[in-house]
């Protein structure tokens, strides 16, 4: 059968592959394309599997040996190999002098009816007093889970 991206792969890049394989130490995602490649490769003395055969030893998807076929021959063994950062930044809900109010009123006394700040109840008074538009709970609880002084008797509210 004729592929559109045939694996040729040097005799350095199957060591190093191999050597990849081998060491068993790189991520598992790594380690699944370095055996698709060594399976699909056609040069001489490679296997030269077919994508269905590669699909069923590797426990992938038949797509998946196609698109790691298609990397190799357009970006390169490296680029094949390694994870691909992330293309989008995430904006931060909750700026330093927002987290500062956040935990200030936190640690304030709670309201009255309550014996407790809750994470909605923590949201809405952010809200209500104009230090941010809109916020969630799981904001308010992820904000204050990355700082040391929080208190363990954050409640969801749920």
């Amino acid at each position: 059968m004729a592929y559109p991206y045939r694996v040729v792969l040097t005799e350095a890049q199957r060591a190093e592959l191999r050597g990849l394989v081998g060491s068993g130490t790189a991520p598992a995602r790594t380690l699944t394309r370095a055996r698709i490649l060594l399976k699909a490769d056609h040069a001489d003395g490679g296997p030269g599997w077919s994508d269905a055969a590669i699909a069923g030893a590797l426990d992938v998807n038949p797509s998946t040996v196609l698109r790691v076929r298609r990397q190799l021959s357009t970006q390169g063994l490296r680029a094949t190999l390694e994870r691909k950062r992330p293309d989008r930044v995430y904006e931060r809900a909750l700026g330093g002098e927002q987290e500062a109010r956040l935990i200030a009123i936190a640690c304030s006394e709670t309201p009255a009816g309550a014996d407790h700040w809750s994470l909605r109840l923590l949201a809405d008074e952010l809200v209500r007093l104009e230090v941010v538009t809109t916020i969630s709970h799981e904001t308010v609880r992820q904000t204050l889970k990355k700082t040391k002084s929080s208190p363990g008797s954050w409640s969801s509210g749920v």
